[in-house]
């Protein structure tokens, strides 16, 4: 007879069940990496957003090494800065902003949008106001939406908008991280709530499968991306090259986003 498993190798064994699940995602794997393709060879870009933990996905896709320019990571540090926990700029705001309706319009007024591009909206529980409602306004700019959520959790999950919809409502195309209800996938003995989440395990290797998809497209295609390389992998000089080449092919695309057309005079009354 085995012995008892610890929780390490209880949660490596929920890890393995994550593999799992996302393998078997691998046609809307392919089907989003596609479509994220042809936006960042339109030289447009994939706009990344999630609001909380789901924060770390964002950075997950770009910029870090291993990663490659046309994406447009939205980070709003009043919905994912928590290390003071409380105190100003605490978790207890945090959470609170991220139920504000109107708050996503706001942050996507600084955008020129365009049908040409994407959008990869993350959150764990698909329940919180400003996500949902950012997948809600990209889709009504004609913008294809991309969701990841942890489906089992999402689904035990009250939804906050009044008419019971979700991030998956405002999704063409869902990606689950697999996770359970809660997120927490270890029982200890003795303790009343589980701990140790799953959904950043998951999350991060949708990401990273999205990743190296969209790259192997690009690649194909005839425009290879410049992928953030450390100096051990190419040496410090072509290192170097590839981060200025990266970050300014990043700030070229971006530029797009903020040419918002001048306003029209009004016409002067008859």
């Amino acid at each position: 007879m085995l012995p008892p498993m610890g929780p390490t190798l209880q949660y490596l064994s929920a890890c393995r069940e994550l593999v799992v699940a996302v393998e078997r995602q691998q046609p809307a794997i392919a089907q989003a990496a596609d479509r994220f393709a042809q936006t960042i060879l339109a030289g447009r870009m994939v706009h990344l957003f999630g609001s909380g933990h789901s924060r770390i996905l964002v950075e997950e896709m770009w910029p870090r090494y291993g990663s490659f320019p046309g994406f447009n990571p939205i980070v709003e540090l009043s919905l994912s800065f928590h290390n003071l926990v409380v105190g100003a700029n605490g978790q207890r705001q945090a959470m609170f902003l991220e139920n504000v309706s109107g708050l996503a319009r706001r942050i996507l007024r600084n955008y020129v949008l365009s049908p040409e591009d994407s959008a990869l909206v993350i959150s764990s529980s698909g329940c919180n106001l400003v996500p949902v409602e950012m997948a809600e306004a990209f889709q009504q700019a004609g913008v294809r939406v991309v969701a990841i959520i942890s489906r089992t959790h999402s689904e035990a999950s009250p939804a906050r908008r009044t008419d019971g919809r979700k991030l998956q409502d405002f999704a063409d195309l869902v990606l689950d991280t697999g996770a359970p209800v809660g997120d927490a996938m270890i029982r200890v003995p003795g303790l009343a709530t589980p701990v140790a989440p799953g959904s950043t395990v998951g999350g991060c290797m949708l990401i990273n499968c999205l990743k190296a998809e969209i790259a192997a497209r690009l690649t194909a295609a005839g425009h290879p991306p410049k992928v953030l390389t450390a100096g051990a992998v190419v040496g410090a000089a072509r290192a170097e090259t590839l981060f200025e080449a990266a970050y300014d092919e990043h700030a070229r695309r971006l530029a797009r986003l903020y040419e918002h057309p001048e306003p029209q005079p009004e016409p002067h009354a008859g």
